[in-house]
């Protein structure tokens, strides 16, 4: 990671093409470790492994930019930023400290990485986020960091109104886990206030439908005090998900050559593929003078049954690159093709990555060790949400916005018990 900014400082300066940044800390080399939002005018980004800060911004229309540069940065850095649009500043150092609106932002565009690189793995022990759960704190999040959007539609990021449209179905479940947990905890709290504000987001927007009334009169009456709910129970997973992989590809052949692939996160999207570096495994074999590899890859939990464009990119002795289409069976996604091996080949040099074709960025250059310390932060963060600790207690450590759970981690640490 590049180095930024002193602490409590950014660095505003203007490139040759009119692009004008503040760089607030240290700055991620790779798209997977960097959480991004899309904002009026600009893009934020956070390092995910570097630990909570001001972003780093690029900004392309200053004019609009600046209904949220001072909420963000403070006063004499949307100064600067202006200073350096119209030429009278090349760069500058200036002093600042975070802000209320700094540390939403913060944490809608930590929400949004999660629900883009999260390392979900039966293999890892890591349990999936419940996209419901995820997604109706993302809409009250992006309710409250507003200020950062304006009425343009170039921010994917503005989209509360479509993100209660897509996550309505899991309101019903938050509400019975707010009612189920002590309402002096701090998870109850968080609970509240995301209804809370996703009601309010729903009502700007003018949207209706059942579950929104639900909210609404729940939200209007004292909370019950019934029976806890299990929360367990409350979002136990029916899938018969089970790894159990079925009968080989191919029966009879000589074995040549076994070995595993690599599972780079940034070649297919979430919810496809197994994120352990295990996850991806081959056999060359020897049918008479015929060579093929067979390719089996971990689905993920969520993946789709239905057959799509999944595929391995094989390369082998450093020569081209030839795909193998794979098809979902049971717990894997497999396929095989022919390899073209010299005669008399015995050991061959197999490279081997898995891909959805038209979504591919193209192979990855890092040896796999951010994504190591991605499932390290992630196991973190499971452990802290599995025992929260209210944040007024007199022995509560220190919590900013982003290290401080969401509620899809919490209920994936308390329900884990698939993984």
């Amino acid at each position: 990671m590049a180095r930024g900014a002193d602490e409590g400082e950014v660095v505003v300066s203007r490139d040759e093409d009119g692009t004008v940044r503040v760089t607030g800390g240290p700055v991620a080399a790779s798209d997977f470790t960097r959480a991004v939002l899309d904002v009026a005018g600009a893009v934020l980004a956070w390092p995910v492994l570097g630990g909570a800060g001001l972003p780093t911004a690029e900004i392309h229309d200053v004019q609009r930019a600046q209904q949220w540069l001072w909420a963000i940065y403070g006063e004499r850095v949307a100064a600067a930023v202006h200073a350096c649009a119209v030429g009278e500043l090349a760069s500058a150092r200036v002093a600042t400290e975070p802000t209320a609106l700094a540390g939403s932002a913060a944490r809608l565009g930590f929400g949004h990485w999660a629900a883009r690189w999260w390392p979900a793995s039966h293999l890892d022990g890591i349990p999936t986020l419940q996209p419901d759960v995820l997604g109706l704190e993302l809409t009250a999040l992006t309710h409250t960091c507003q200020q950062l959007f304006d009425a343009d539609d170039d921010q994917p990021d503005d989209c509360a109104a479509e993100l209660i449209g897509d996550h309505e179905a899991g309101l019903d479940t938050l509400i019975q886990w707010w009612h189920s947990t002590p309402p002096s905890s701090d998870t109850a709290r968080q609970l509240e206030n995301v209804l809370r504000t996703v009601d309010d987001a729903a009502d700007g927007a003018g949207l209706d439908g059942e579950p929104l009334r639900h909210l609404r009169a729940a939200l209007d009456r004292p909370r019950p005090d019934g029976t806890p709910v299990d929360v367990t129970a409350l979002f136990a997973r029916h899938d018969d998900y089970a790894l159990a992989a079925g009968e080989p590809l191919v029966a009879g052949g000589r074995v040549i050559a076994r070995g595993r692939g690599t599972n780079d996160w940034r070649r297919c999207p979430p919810g496809f593929v197994d994120a352990s570096e295990t996850a991806v495994s081959w056999t060359a074999r020897a049918l008479g003078a015929r060579r093929q590899i067979e390719v089996e890859v971990v689905a993920h939990i969520a993946a789709p049954v239905a057959e799509g464009p999944l595929a391995a990119e094989v390369r082998v002795n450093d020569g081209p690159r030839s795909r193998v289409p794979l098809s979902r069976r049971a717990d894997v996604w497999s396929g095989r093709a022919d390899l073209d091996l010299p005669a008399g080949e015995t050991e061959p040099r197999i490279e081997l990555g898995v891909l959805l074709p038209g979504f591919d960025p193209g192979p990855g250059s890092d040896s796999g060790a951010d994504r190591e310390a991605i499932r390290a932060l992630v196991r973190r963060r499971l452990a802290t949400a599995a025992t929260p600790t209210p944040l007024d207690a007199p022995d509560s450590p220190p919590q900013d916005g982003t290290s401080a759970p969401f509620l899809a981690e919490i209920a994936a640490a308390t329900t884990d018990e698939d993984y």
